[in-house]
């Protein structure tokens, strides 16, 4: 299970103002609008899709490209993602401050693709950590909060904010979008709908 939402794509006017700077050539520009409002013209984009398509030494803009978003995934789908930190910045909700904050469930756990055996097996754990959760809360003994810390499966949730750059979303599609994790597919599927993904990232 993974879960994108709260996306929204930024500095993109800037970045497409850089991109004229090698060659002096923004009297061309012919993008329209500011913040929200800013789309690139027909003059604008041929020219980033050129530079991206160069090679990354000439799509440096692209990294000016910020894409902001929450993500929800398990912890075997962060672990993969920590490949791509470089240029990158995420805020996750805190396992280590707040596990014993409310009761375990299903819910909490990326498990659409286990069997029965798999479910079954889940479900007693579930059963222990939340008995480890509630003999925590009662007697705040740090042994049962490690305890539970250890015994936390990698197919438990995390919310994470990111920030990311165009940059680092060409790697990660042409890396991912192939994986055989369902989640990865999900998410190329993602950044194939953000805007001008067709001609910066997914080329």
């Amino acid at each position: 299970m993974i879960r994108v939402t709260k996306a929204k794509v930024l500095n993109l006017e800037s970045a497409a103002r850089g991109a004229r700077n090698p060659l002096a050539s923004w009297e061309r520009s012919d993008s329209t609008g500011t913040g929200d409002a800013f789309r690139l013209g027909e003059a604008d984009l041929g020219l980033l899709a050129r530079l991206s398509k160069a090679g990354s030494d000439h799509r440096k803009f692209n990294r000016m490209i910020l894409l902001c978003c929450d993500i929800e995934a398990p912890l075997y789908w962060w672990k993969e993602y920590d490949t791509y930190k470089v240029g990158t910045v995420a805020n996750s909700t805190s396992t280590m401050h707040k596990i014993h904050a409310k009761p375990f469930s299903r819910a909490d756990f990326s498990c659409d693709r286990m069997n029965e055996t798999g479910l079954a097996a889940l479900d007693r754990v579930i059963d222990t950590l939340e008995g480890l959760r509630l003999g925590f809360v009662e007697t705040g003994d740090r042994e049962l909060w490690y305890t539970m810390i250890q015994l936390l499966p990698s197919s438990y949730n995390q919310l994470r904010t990111c920030t990311l750059n165009y940059e680092n979303l060409i790697n990660i599609y042409r890396a991912r979008k192939n994986h055989k994790l369902d989640e990865w597919r999900e998410f190329c599927r993602f950044i194939e709908g953000l805007p001008y993904a067709k001609e910066l990232i997914t080329f």
